[in-house]
């Protein structure tokens, strides 16, 4: 069958090479065959024009069976990885059902949601963190299926990480702040939980359907404790006045100790920090914001 070859949007090959490099800039040579290879090879035909993130290209297909769906290409990697095994768990439950998948390269055939319906467009934030919420209490109830990253893992990296990164911090002030959320961290990785978190469920990363009102979609997941899946909801329009409400609301509905779910919040600032500050950039104000909030509260 002749295709059309699909284009690759520049921004896509743009943030490829940023964070990616040229393993980036190898995935966007391979992508326009890549795509056509997968487009025959489960029989679809592209049904509009093509979407993409930061890290991924998305198209709109028909099946043979007439069935709208999304092909989702992307670069494998830790995060991508276990996507498939995560959705595949979920089984359509709270998140998007996953149709097809290819090991090798990490390609994706998904339901197709209503990408026109972001949870982004909800106005009120609370009830935008409300619907986060009840997300992620259906999709953390769970222990995470074999061969998921481990939070366990991460977390004594993250602390082996921290004494290099701390001189590097000019502000005392900051320089304290985010040795407390390692010291937080500390506290609670001897015992980093075994449930399957999403890890990234902000409010684009959730998406209306006919089949339910809101589903989570692009997951990065782990096994770990549910409290080191709050922060993106905190991070979300960002509201310093906000904080406290959403991270209470959060912990209620998802019955945790706030204590052990205000540390693993912590241990988020410090990972972002830890990136930061390993690409040469400031420490961003939000998760020291965040940090101040929390620690005093």
């Amino acid at each position: 069958m002749t295709r059309t070859p699909v284009e690759i949007p520049a921004e896509l090959a743009a943030t490829q090479l940023k964070y990616n490099g040229e393993a980036g800039r190898a995935f966007i040579t391979a992508l326009p065959t890549r795509t056509a290879d997968f487009l025959d090879r489960w029989n679809l035909r592209v049904d509009g024009p093509s979407m993409h993130g930061v890290t991924a290209l998305v198209l709109p297909v028909i099946t043979t069976d007439n069935t709208p769906a999304a092909l989702k290409l992307q670069l494998l990697d830790d995060e991508s990885e276990g996507e498939p095994t995560a959705l595949h768990h979920w089984n359509g439950n709270h998140a998007v059902r996953l149709l097809d998948h290819d090991p090798t390269t990490g390609t994706m055939l998904l339901e197709r949601l209503d990408h026109t319906r972001m949870l982004s467009t909800v106005p009120d934030a609370h009830e935008a963190t409300l619907v986060i919420a009840n997300l992620l209490t259906h999709l953390t109830s769970t222990p995470a299926p074999p061969g998921i990253r481990r939070l366990a893992d991460i977390a004594a990296q993250m602390l082996a990480r921290t004494p290099e990164a701390l001189p590097q911090i000019p502000d005392p002030m900051t320089r304290t702040l985010i040795a407390d959320c390692a010291a937080a961290l500390r506290e609670v990785a001897p015992d980093p939980g075994n449930r399957l978190l999403h890890w990234d469920l902000h409010d684009e990363n959730v998406l209306a359907a006919d089949r339910a009102p809101w589903l989570a979609i692009d997951p990065k997941p782990l096994a770990g404790d549910p409290g080191f899946d709050l922060w993106p909801a905190l991070n979300t329009r960002f509201d310093a006045g906000d904080i406290l409400w959403r991270f209470d609301a959060l912990t209620d509905a998802l019955s945790l100790d706030r204590e052990r779910a205000r540390a693993w919040t912590l241990a988020r600032v410090l990972q972002n920090a830890l990136w930061n500050i390993e690409d040469g950039d400031p420490v961003e104000e939000t998760g020291l914001e965040v940090a101040r909030r929390l620690r005093n509260s």
